[in-house]
């Protein structure tokens, strides 16, 4: 613990170091970079630029409120990681919760290890040190890993190597791209596991797979219910016998597009022989059930 605070007040000195133009740190083997590169840093934050290649698409708020409570209590604990840009000039390579945490109580500094990395470096470290993150859905994941494989131009086993996964388990996150997007949002949005859109991968045609998608949103099925559902698709002589497929009316179909519309939201309609039937709305959370009933309230 000693040796970490000793390291951490060493940073406070580096950081008038950085500010110094006639020693302005370019390279690994420019004079005084072994000081600098790899070790704790205080920066300010608007020396900091976003990172172009961050992987992460969506923060969720009330976690960055609660990584901002506890910063603002007991301060950044793990430094984010930036490269140098150039004098006085920063780009963020992995820590973008810490970094908009901080932000948002107003912090000027944080606490950073400086990295001298190329774009190429800079889009590997920020990847990996995403793909390691517990709470990524199962499509960011999937998305940085066909990065890191296209833009890094590795294969899946030399990125096992260095994501520290196995190839399969690799494999598995990128069948998930071969999904329709809209069943690619609901696994985002939680609608859905990694467990369903395995078996939903297995359906080639993207209607077909919807209509699936759908029927297990509005009946809640389980995984392994998706699946008999999906061998059952796939082996339509292990039908039950006299089982029909009931087939909305055009009006029903029409209507349920509009609806769907309007509500800004999955809409599923259930109809039985003798004409009654069901009208099922998706949605996401608390917020999202008011907002709809919001819209319902102002048609009336």
């Amino acid at each position: 613990m000693a040796k970490a605070t000793k390291k951490q007040a060493l940073g406070r000195g580096l950081s008038a170091l950085l500010k110094d133009p006639d020693n302005d740190i370019k390279s690994a083997s420019d004079k005084n970079a072994d000081k600098v590169v790899g070790s704790i840093v205080e920066l300010e934050l608007e020396s900091i630029e976003m990172n172009p290649f961050q992987p992460r698409s969506s923060f969720n708020e009330d976690s960055l409120r609660e990584l901002a409570s506890s910063i603002k209590e007991l301060g950044v604990i793990q430094p984010i990681t930036v490269r140098k840009l150039g004098f006085n000039k920063f780009q963020l390579v992995s820590g973008e919760r810490r970094y908009r945490a901080s932000k948002l109580i107003g912090l000027n500094k944080i606490p950073s290890f400086i990295r001298i990395a190329n774009d190429q470096e800079s889009l590997e470290m920020a990847l990996v040190e995403n793909i390691q993150r517990q709470d990524l859905d199962p499509i960011e994941i999937a998305l940085s890993y066909q990065r890191l494989i296209e833009e890094i131009e590795v294969t899946q086993e030399e990125l096992s190597d260095r994501v520290g996964k196995n190839r399969s388990t690799i494999a598995n996150y990128l069948r998930l791209l071969k999904l329709d997007p809209i069943i690619q949002t609901g696994m985002r949005d939680g609608f859905i596991s990694m467990g369903h859109g395995r078996a939903l991968i297995n359906i080639d045609n993207f209607g077909n797979q919807l209509d699936i998608y759908e029927k297990v949103i509005t009946e809640n099925l389980s995984v392994r219910e998706t699946e008999a559902l999906v061998r059952q698709f796939k082996s339509p002589t292990e039908k039950k016998k006299g089982a029909k497929k009931s087939e909305l009316p055009s009006y029903f179909n029409s209507a349920k597009k509009e609806l769907s519309g309007l509500l800004d939201s999955g809409v599923s309609i259930k109809l039985n022989d003798s004409g009654k039937g069901q009208i099922n709305v998706s949605f996401k959370n608390k917020k999202d059930f008011l907002r709809i009933l919001n819209i319902l309230k102002s048609e009336k």
